[in-house]
């Protein structure tokens, strides 16, 4: 099979990932993938950090998350948007609460040579001032852009 995906530059951020190939809306694209750790050990490391502005952690429940930083995949190359095309689908393993996984899925068709993006959602514990808006600022271009990455709380 070939692949419909590629690792490059993106004008929204560092690197990007882009479809090689038409993706059809509804397709599961690729799986997130890193070694699963918990909160508290990513919270006592730097790529925890709420002051980097930047992360490969995808949460999965309220003990474990996906740490792209270590054994991840080109899936983390990919963008937030505030009008994405794609979005992460959570595989839950009740069982086995850190052997479930993310998903990136295309919500609407994708064609050859367009950035894949989703929402990121972050949300923080942290109250968000306008310092920290400012460090989890979105850079996607769309028109619907709210200017961060921040989701109100919950």
């Amino acid at each position: 099979m070939p692949r419909k995906v590629a690792a490059r530059k993106s004008r929204i951020h560092g690197n990007g990932v882009f479809a090689l190939l038409p993706i059809a809306k509804g397709e599961r694209i690729i799986e997130y993938k890193g070694k699963r750790r918990t909160h508290e050990e990513v919270d006592n490391e730097e790529s925890g950090d709420v002051e980097s502005g930047h992360t490969f952690l995808f949460t999965l429940n309220d003990e474990y998350v996906i740490d792209a930083n270590h054994g991840g995949n080109s899936a983390r190359w990919i963008n937030t948007s505030c009008d994405p095309n794609c979005e992460a689908v959570l595989e839950e393993d009740e069982d086995h609460p850190e052997k479930s996984k993310v998903f990136i899925e295309a919500i609407r068709t994708i064609k050859p040579g367009e950035e894949l993006t989703y929402d990121y959602g972050i949300v923080l514990d942290e109250p968000h001032t306008a310092r920290l808006k400012k460090i989890w600022a979105c850079h996607c271009g769309s028109p619907k852009c709210t200017g961060t990455m921040l989701r109100p709380k919950r």
